[in-house]
């Protein structure tokens, strides 16, 4: 009896969300190459150390090998390429040459995309610049939250381990029930990788609509905008910040409504009130104990995401202008925000 193929995926970026993927998808037997820039190449030459947060345990990641020059994954024939770039780094000069690069990779050939960077429409705009069939692509984003420990500290929460997180290259937690969504852009492509990742037998891939992550992910920026304004508050708290709280609930409502979101989109927008918005954030603060939430939304969206939250609250008012809609309150909760900006720096 012939031994099965292992499945061949590039992942495109070895930060949080690369190596926690990879991590995954080689306890599923997966043969994982990473696509790295050069600086990273001699932090990727040894094991990666990972902490997780759920069983206060250190894990070592070393089934993978890595390449630093794009043009080799031409003529690669990989099963899968995970991209996990930013929206904004995707879509500067060095990622469209990148997403060009991907493009005649894959034109035409069997591999199967995973656009794991998370952007208003991005699929859209992907298939436009990468000249890919729309059955080749489909979108996905990472549930588990990660981070590098070397990058920031966060508060330690009984029974975290700082002895354990001072030794890890990157920190993590898998409590949404899954690790890992793709949409059904492309069905096919969705449910062949969902269950590759099931594989694994600790984390699991979640199949969802396309609309259903759209409504999902969409309206969350507002809400980081604001906690940037607020200097970051316990979200449980974020409900008692009188005016610009409405300022937040009303953005979330706008974006919601947009004709991309379908009925879905309207149905959400005229359920979500104060009250419940407030209730749903509080609970996933609390969901993610021990791991501090905000402080973790603070370096990942406030930092080190910054630029792709702005230009992702700034396509949305540009999709609300071709729908004729003006959105007021997220113009005014930008403006507050890019004021924000200037006046702290």
């Amino acid at each position: 009896m012939t031994e099965q193929r292992r499945a061949r995926i590039l992942i495109v970026g070895a930060g949080s969300m690369g190596i926690i993927t990879g991590y995954h998808l080689s306890l599923a037997g997966v043969d994982v190459t990473f696509l790295i820039r050069p600086h990273r190449a001699e932090a990727l030459s040894r094991p990666q150390i990972l902490y997780c947060y759920d069983d206060n345990k250190l894990k070592e990641y070393k089934d993978y090998s890595y390449i630093t020059n794009p043009s080799e994954i031409i003529g690669a024939n990989y099963d899968f390429i995970v991209i996990t770039l930013d929206g904004a780094s995707l879509r500067n000069e060095t990622g469209l040459s990148l997403v060009k690069t991907i493009g005649e990779a894959a034109r035409q050939t069997n591999t199967k995309i995973i656009l794991g960077s998370v952007f208003f429409d991005v699929r859209t705009w992907f298939l436009q610049a990468s000249g890919l069939a729309a059955e080749q692509v489909t979108n996905g984003h990472l549930d588990i939250h990660v981070y590098s420990p070397k990058d920031v500290t966060l508060p330690i929460i009984p029974p975290t381990d700082p002895e354990l997180i001072s030794k890890a290259d990157f920190a993590y937690t898998d409590r949404l029930g899954q690790g890992f969504t793709v949409d059904d852009s492309s069905p096919a492509v969705a449910e062949a990788f969902a269950k590759i990742y099931n594989a694994n037998g600790i984390s699991k891939c979640a199949v969802k609509s396309a609309l259903e992550c759209a409504v999902e992910i969409n309206p969350l920026f507002p809400v980081f905008a604001a906690c940037e304004l607020l200097d970051w508050p316990k979200l449980q708290d974020i409900s008692g910040k009188g005016e610009i709280w409405s300022l937040v609930v009303a953005s979330v409502k706008e974006i919601q409504d947009l004709s991309i979101h379908g009925e879905l989109g309207q149905q959400a927008a005229g359920a979500t009130t104060e009250a419940s918005l407030a209730a749903s954030l509080a609970a996933w603060e609390k969901h993610m104990f021990p791991l501090d939430l905000q402080a973790f939304n603070r370096f990942h969206h406030g930092k080190k995401l910054k630029a792709q939250g702005r230009e992702h609250l700034r396509a949305c008012l540009s999709y609300g202008a071709v729908e004729g809609k003006p959105m007021p309150a997220l113009k005014e909760l930008l403006r507050r925000v890019e004021d924000h900006e200037v006046t702290a720096a």
